[in-house]
């Protein structure tokens, strides 16, 4: 179940990309088939010993194009261990909500990425989230657990701040919005309740069979009770400076500097 839609997020085969805060891995998993050079990064040491395993899963069964390459590795989301410029796209999905300090995480992706380059960042969506929090404690006061709801505005300012150019958002997972609320309603840890069980069914057969009637189903859900809010962004080539302007700039200055010396 993909968040980031790749019609609007376009990913050329050879592309390197970053997957922040990978989970389970089912955005490198994504770009790995359609041809990029992934890391796959996570804090999870246990997560990223399974993505791994994916990884290699998927190269022994040819599901990746020749060319294509993935590693998944332990990091630090605000000490990325890479150089400036390292990536052309970075992808962080459902992860900025669980860390105090985002605006470090974003500048440590504007370091990384090459200008030019192109971030996909996914939130859950302000309304849906309100909901949540107002049905259960225990949605959201646990370790690691979500500690602040975006509103569209709030991210994308955000983004601006840290250098970036936004183009398009959208959101995503309607379906799994009454999903998460009657989690909340019947107890987060409740997985037996019956209309627990009963939804969770329905999303799994989604998402196996992709009937057309839930797919439009949530295309035109989507805009009210999205669970996702997914935006877009470049970051910008910096402006480059006329070197003869710049010379001659410096010898004016130079010139009046000694002058001023001289007297």
């Amino acid at each position: 179940m993909l968040t980031v839609d790749f019609t609007r997020f376009p990913l050329a085969a050879g592309d390197r990309v970053l997957d922040l805060g990978c989970g389970a891995g089912r955005h490198a998993f994504e770009c790995y088939r359609r041809g990029a050079q992934v890391v796959a990064l996570d804090q999870n040491g246990e997560e990223i010993r399974e993505v791994a395993k994916w990884f290699a899963a998927m190269k022994e069964a040819g599901e990746a194009p020749a060319g294509a390459t993935a590693t998944a590795m332990e990091g630090d989301a605000l000490n990325l261990p890479f150089p400036d410029e390292s990536f052309d796209v970075v992808i962080i999905s459902e992860v900025m909500e669980h860390i105090p300090d985002d605006k470090g995480v974003l500048a440590e992706m504007v370091r990384v990425l090459k200008p030019g380059g192109r971030i996909a960042v996914t939130v859950p969506r302000y309304g849906p989230e309100k909901v949540c929090w107002a049905l259960s404690d225990a949605y959201h006061e646990v370790e690691g657990g979500h500690i602040r709801i975006y509103k569209a505005d709030e991210l994308l300012g955000r983004m601006r701040e840290a250098g970036l150019k936004p183009y398009g958002t959208h959101h995503a997972h309607a379906l799994h919005s009454p999903y998460w609320w009657l989690k909340c309603a019947f107890g987060v840890d409740n997985d037996k309740a019956l209309p627990v069980r009963a939804y969770h069914k329905l999303l799994v057969w989604d998402i196996m069979k992709k009937p057309l009637a839930t797919k439009v189903a949530e295309q035109l859900l989507n805009p009210i009770v999205g669970k996702s809010f997914v935006a877009y962004a470049t970051k910008p080539h910096l402006p480059k400076t006329d070197a003869k302007t710049d010379a001659k700039t410096d010898a004016k200055t130079d010139a009046k500097t000694d002058a001023k010396t001289d007297a």
